[in-house]
């Protein structure tokens, strides 16, 4: 395969950056596109020229890593990982655009690379349950019912990559703290930070500069993992039931 790419290039924080393109001849279909990426920058190291900066770990569509905005959407064409993604979603000839994720709370690093320690201090805030100390009772001896142990389960997939803040038009986190929030909030193991929990990270989330949510959905449609809006209804109940609660105390 023949593949033109638009590469967004940005030496750091501080450059305005912009696009190169680029000529792959011999692409083969059955390339990861981050392979193909890496046939590129194996292609400019020979030149003494600088690869492209891109985030990657696993490759194997679990750690997040891979933050691509391809041709418009998180991810590419297909809902999955930018890892998972393989060179036959396109076709001899094509075109692809790649740029970083857009967020004011995502600032980019170089080149494809952004910093999304934003995550990390969401999580930091409210993300953990606390447990007495001593022996730890065996999983199996806590009585969950499937149904509630299934749609934390759901939420739990959540990876962390960002997807749905590229996706929403307002560069909102709702869909990932609200995942973080529900597999909690579900199971009895979250109980002791439960009325907490949704007021730190919905507060740290307004404080690392994400945006608002008007629930048009792209979060979930573009999420590799399909997380559910649902999640987003949950952690307005949790949040609006904490609010109450520490209002009356």
């Amino acid at each position: 395969m023949k593949i033109k790419l638009k590469v967004w290039r940005q030496k750091n924080a501080q450059d305005k950056g912009g696009f190169k393109t680029y000529d792959l001849d011999d692409v083969s279909e059955d390339m990861s596109f981050l392979e193909m990426f890496d046939v590129l920058n194996e292609d400019l190291v020979k030149k003494n020229e600088d690869p492209v900066h891109f985030d990657h770990d696993c490759r194997e569509g679990i750690c997040g890593m891979c933050s691509l905005y391809i041709n418009g959407r998180p991810h590419g064409p297909k809902q999955t990982t930018t890892c998972q993604l393989h060179m036959r979603s396109f076709k001899d000839g094509d075109t692809i655009t790649v740029e970083p994720w857009r967020a004011k709370a995502f600032p980019v690093v170089k080149d494809l690379v952004v910093n999304r320690t934003s995550f990390d201090k969401i999580i930091q805030s409210g993300g953990y349950v606390s447990v007495n100390t001593g022996g730890v009772p065996d999983a199996n001896e806590i009585p969950i019912p499937k149904k509630i142990a299934d749609e934390a389960f759901d939420s739990a997939t959540c990876i962390g990559c960002g997807a749905c803040v590229a996706a929403c038009k307002n560069a909102s986190a709702m869909l990932f703290v609200s995942a973080k929030v529900s597999q909690l909030a579900m199971l009895p193991q979250g109980q002791v930070e439960r009325k907490t929990r949704a007021e730190n990270m919905v507060a740290t989330m307004d404080e690392e500069g994400f945006g608002a949510c008007t629930n048009t959905g792209a979060c979930s449609a573009e999420c590799p993992k399909g997380i559910s809006l649902e999640n987003i209804a949950r952690l307005n109940r949790e949040f609006l039931s904490a609010k109450a609660s520490s209002d009356n105390v």
